[in-house]
This record gives structure tokens, C-alpha cells and sequence, in this order.
């Protein structure tokens, strides 16, 4: 038989270990549902990599043998000459551009040669260009490979070769190359530069504001302006759409789920109003086995606490 005192110490206890229990069982229910749903988004994102990635292989084996060594020098120098012959006669540049009715004509080299044309007739900013172009493309190409690298390249000038022919408008380089620069600050996103020689930067934050620029240009543009961003950005997608949509799974599963913990605290411990009764001369209390009485006379005027020693002479 459990008497009422016992029953008083043993029932926070029980009741402890009942919630801890099922603390423990919604925990692991959780953590079940969590691996479940991990193991699927996992499953679905790898999928989607998977296919991806094969098809890149496959092209990539179709296409090894003619693959470019070191296609960034060809790019950089090609640039370097193209501005050295505008500069000395401006009128070489309208020979380079992307005019598919020139093309038609017989003037095949216009397919390949609007990849050359300059930016910038600025000296100091042709040479910013040049390094940056050789430095986005040497990375690029060091973690692929040639292979891909030239690839990734191909599909962009392709692209826009087939933009220039959908809208009618003649676009340069500019496009292809931030899609490098976009590839780049995928791959290396923690990369640090000095923005204006002296402000370090990530370059995921230039990719992102390269981005916002594209989207406003695009939005602006007129339509060859539209294809041509869309071309050139289609290489781009193709090789990075299955990291993009892992990563926006694994995001919007994190933003769902929130650490749930069962915390116990133990109740403050009762204390009995008779205990703390104390005397109101020497300050002896009651719940140190002193004898506290409440004495009303005529000289105290009201109620008042005394022990047994000063309640028989105040």
C-alpha cells in the first residue's frame, strides 16, 4: 500500500519518465520522417545529377577528339589582335561581327570571329578584360578539363549563332563571357577579389549582381538582346540546373524543418507558509524548531510574531 506521502514523491517521477518516454518516442518518430524525406530528396536530386552528368559524359566522349587545348589562350589572343586591328582601322570591326546574311553570302569566318570583337576600345580596360577572360577560363578549364570546357563554350556559341538567326539581330561575345564568369563563381563561389583594387568581395556577390543585371537586361532588351541572354545562358543551365534545383530542395526542406526539444523543469519545491514564520525580536524562525506564537495585547496593538520566550515578556 503506497501511503499519500509516498504517493506525492513517486508521482513527479512517474510522470517524469512518462513524458521523457514519449519525448524519446516523438524524437525518434521525427527523426524518422526526416531520413525518410531526406533519403527522397536525396534520391530525386541525385537522379536528376545523374542524368545530367551522363549526358554531359556522353558528349564529352563524342566530342573529346576535337576538344582544344588551352581554348582560353586561343580566346584572349584572338581578342588581343582583333583590338590591335580596330584600333588600327576601325572599319575591321564590322567585318567580325555576327551578320548572318554576310554569312550567306560566303563570309563563313563571321560564325567564329564575332567571338574575338573587344568590349572596350579603352587600352586600360582591354587589358583588365584580357586577364579577367584568361583568368575565369583557366579555372574553368583546370576543373572540368578541355573537354568540357570546350563544350560548355560550343553550346554558348551555338546558341547564339541560332538566336542571331531566330531574331534577326547580330550580337558580339558579351553574353558568352558572363556566362563564364556565372559558371565560375558557381564553381568557386568563396573566391575572394578586390573590387576596384582594394575592396575584397566573394565572387558569389558579384554573381549575384550579375544576375540582377542579366534578369534587368533581358527585361529591357529588345528581342535579339533576349535571345542572345537566353542562348548564351543555355550552357549555363544545361550544366548547373541539377545543382541549382539540389540546392533549392535542401533549402526549402531545412526552412521546414525546425529542431523540436522536450525540455523538463522540475517545479520550484513547496514551501510551507507555518515554516517561515519568524520571531519579530530575535529573528528565530519556526522551521528551526523554535516555538513561534502570534500574541495581540494592548501594547503590540495588533497582531505580531514573537517565540515563546519573548511572547511571555515583551
Amino acid at each position: 500500500m503506497t501511503t499519500p506521502l509516498a504517493f506525492a514523491v513517486q508521482k513527479p517521477f512517474n510522470l517524469k519518465r512518462r513524458l521523457l518516454a514519449q519525448g524519446l518516442s516523438f524524437a525518434k518518430q521525427e527523426s524518422l520522417s526526416f531520413l525518410d524525406f531526406h533519403k527522397h530528396t536525396v534520391t530525386d536530386c541525385c537522379n536528376g545529377l545523374h542524368m545530367n552528368l551522363t549526358f554531359l559524359t556522353k558528349l564529352e566522349k563524342r566530342l573529346a577528339k576535337y576538344a582544344i587545348p588551352h581554348l582560353t589562350y586561343l580566346i584572349v589572343g584572338g581578342m588581343a589582335v582583333a583590338f590591335l586591328l580596330i584600333a588600327a582601322k576601325p572599319s575591321f570591326g564590322e567585318m567580325l561581327t555576327l551578320n548572318l546574311h554576310e554569312v550567306a553570302r560566303g563570309q563563313i569566318w563571321r560564325l567564329f570571329t564575332y567571338l574575338f570583337i573587344p568590349p572596350s576600345d579603352s587600352h586600360f580596360f582591354i587589358l583588365f578584360v584580357l586577364y579577367w577572360t584568361w583568368w575565369v577560363g583557366m579555372s574553368l578549364e583546370n576543373e572540368w578539363g578541355a573537354c568540357r570546357f570546350n563544350c560548355f563554350y560550343a553550346l554558348g556559341m551555338i546558341g547564339t549563332t541560332i538566336a542571331a538567326a531566330l531574331t534577326g539581330g547580330a550580337e558580339g561575345n558579351f553574353w558568352i563571357n558572363i556566362s563564364l564568369f556565372l559558371a565560375f563563381t558557381t564553381l568557386f563561389p568563396n573566391y575572394q577579389v578586390l573590387l576596384f583594387f582594394f575592396i575584397p568581395i566573394s565572387v558569389k556577390w558579384l554573381g549575384l549582381m550579375t544576375g540582377a543585371f542579366l534578369f534587368l537586361s533581358f527585361l529591357r532588351g529588345d528581342w535579339a538582346t533576349k535571345g542572345a541572354i537566353l542562348a548564351a545562358l543555355s550552357d549555363y543551365l544545361l550544366f548547373f540546373a541539377a545543382y541549382w534545383w539540389k540546392y533549392a530542395k535542401e533549402w526549402h526542406h531545412q526552412s521546414r524543418t525546425s529542431t523540436r526539444t522536450v525540455s523538463f523543469t522540475p517545479p520550484p519545491p513547496a514551501t510551507d507558509p507555518m515554516e517561515m514564520r519568524t520571531c519579530t525580536l530575535c529573528g528565530a524562525c519556526q522551521r528551526d524548531g523554535a516555538d513561534i506564537r502570534v500574541c495581540t495585547c494592548t501594547k503590540c496593538g495588533k497582531p505580531t510574531l514573537f517565540c515563546l520566550e519573548h511572547a511571555r515578556n515583551h
